[in-house]
């Protein structure tokens, strides 16, 4: 008797549940690079390239382990071009009496994981992926009955959970969060430490090639391909955050700076998000960090809050919620994403620059996706599926599971409040405050109205006007709709029209 075990793209360890109890003699293990996958969305190119690499490097780690490996390459032209496809040529090769896989990140995925067994015939085993520390149930016994899902309270759970940067029942510092402390701009620093960058080898090469070839039209660019794209790696880069950024990572992880668009991040999502790197074991690495008097406590809180706390609630949030989540419209916004978006020109150059970036990279930090491209696409009703195919489109750390409820609960408030506990609306002063971008752009933050004012000005307070009724009774709002109050019609009536105008210019 032998099994067909199944290995997605974004599970490579060799600690997946699908690998339990393998026979590697016996047992054949499948992984495919399809066309169904590659282009449900039009993934960044770098995106695709890293999984590619990735898959292929893991296949060949496997096959040294002493695993058989059936692996179906993109352009291989026997490609059935799905997974059920490929599945369906393997066990017609293959005659195995079973198959099994881990639980997929997605929705989509799921519904057809669920049809296998009838249409192939076979037992089909779709097996917890364990990489979380809270599983489905877990998160469902938890949010069931409250009245509202805080992440704070959330994250107390799984610290409790894990231990991590705990004594006894109680938080090491006597704080839960050090928030407050990790929220200071940055200033450019020549001498600050580098981020590993890897060279390309032949699979890689060979990749790129396949992807430039197969996906010449999609977003982004292949410049200049730097990833790791092995599990060894992946430790390098983490081991190397761990000594040269983690120790100021935590005071400086909300600002941006126009040069530099890594700071002291820890650049590990890719690697965590696709499987080479263990979340609690890099939380582990975070703590003794802490422990040995390596790193502060701010910086290690809250970059282990960004993994137990917000990477967890995201899955926990995407699977309650359900499928239909992803249509939730709580403004009823209905705008279309904006052209540059898709080509980095326009002149608001905080925009322009956290795009070309990702149009450069696959990649932006939290507070550039939020607070830059999705407040801008808030306060400016954009349609928010739009923004979530964006997000899941450009970045190579984005998958479902983890994207959809930052895009739609967190940075568009799309779901009314069901996930976040306020809207992530700013005018030009918080850009201001937090990067160097105005500094190099034609608008002006401290303008309100005028050609050379900044649109976040007007776009935010008009965002608060046309949704008071929606937003009259959140307390946290409560400061700037006062101070909308206390404005003369005249104020009022200027920032609504400024908005409308440069609104008019998006249309």
């Amino acid at each position: 008797m032998s099994k067909l075990i199944l290995i997605l793209g974004d599970q490579l360890s060799e600690d997946i549940s699908s690998l339990d109890g393998a026979n590697r003699s016996l047992d054949t293990v499948l992984m495919c690079e399809v066309m169904a996958e590659a282009s449900y969305v039009g993934h960044h190119k770098k995106k695709i390239a890293f999984i590619f690499s990735a898959m292929r490097h893991f296949a060949g780690e496997l096959r040294a382990a002493g695993y058989k490996v059936r692996y179906t390459k993109i352009d291989d032209p026997d490609n059935a071009g799905s997974f059920g496809g490929e599945l369906e040529r393997a066990t017609r090769e293959l005659h195995p009496t079973s198959i099994c896989v881990t639980e997929p990140g997605e929705w989509r995925v799921l519904k057809d994981m669920r049809r296998w067994s009838e249409s192939l015939g076979l037992e089909v085993d779709i097996r917890r992926d364990r990489r979380f520390i809270c599983s489905h149930r877990e998160f469902r016994l938890w949010a069931e009955g409250r009245k509202s899902l805080t992440m704070e309270f959330f994250y107390r759970e799984m610290r409790r959970k894990t231990g991590l940067l705990m004594k006894d029942d109680k938080p090491i510092g006597g704080r839960w969060n050090f928030d407050a402390e990790n929220r200071k701009p940055a200033e450019p620093d020549m001498l600050r430490p580098k981020h590993m960058r890897f060279a390309t080898n032949a699979v890689t090469q060979d990749v790129i090639s396949v992807v430039e070839k197969l996906f010449a039209r999609n977003f982004g660019k292949l410049d200049d391909f730097d990833l790791a794209v092995t599990r060894a790696d992946a430790e390098r880069v983490l081991e190397n955050f761990i000594a040269d950024f983690l120790p100021n990572f935590g005071e400086t992880q909300d600002a941006m700076l126009q040069d530099d668009p890594w700071l002291n991040h820890s650049l590990l999502s890719f690697y965590i998000n696709i499987g080479f790197l263990d979340a609690f074991s890099v939380c582990r690495a975070a703590e003794r960090a802490y422990l040995s008097g390596d790193a502060p406590l701010n910086a290690v809180e809250g970059f282990i809050r960004q993994i137990i706390g917000w990477r967890e609630y995201m899955r926990g949030i995407y699977w309650f919620a359900g499928p239909d989540y992803v249509a939730s419209n709580f403004f009823g916004n209905k705008r279309p994403l904006p052209s540059f978006y898709w080509s980095g020109k326009t002149q608001m150059n905080c925009l322009s620059t956290v795009i070309n970036e990702t149009i450069d990279h696959a990649y932006a930090h939290h507070i550039q996706r939020l607070m830059i491209t999705g407040n801008f696409a808030l306060i400016a009703g954009i349609d928010p599926k739009q923004v979530h195919r964006w997000y899941l489109e450009v970045y190579a750390d984005a998958y479902e599971w983890v994207e959809l409820p930052n895009v739609i609960g967190m940075s568009q408030f799309a779901d009314g409040g069901f996930l976040g506990t306020k809207p992530y609306a700013a005018s030009g002063n918080y850009i201001n405050r937090m990067s160097d971008y105005c500094g190099n752009c034609r608008f002006d933050p401290k303008r309100r109205v005028g050609d050379r004012a900044c649109p976040f000005n007007a776009l935010y307070w008009d965002f608060l006007d046309r949704n008071h009724e929606r937003l009259k009774s959140n307390r946290r709002l409560a400061q700037p709709y006062a101070t909308w109050a206390r404005m003369s019609d005249e104020s009022r009536e200027e920032r609504r029209r400024q908005a409308a105008t440069f609104l008019a210019s998006l249309d």
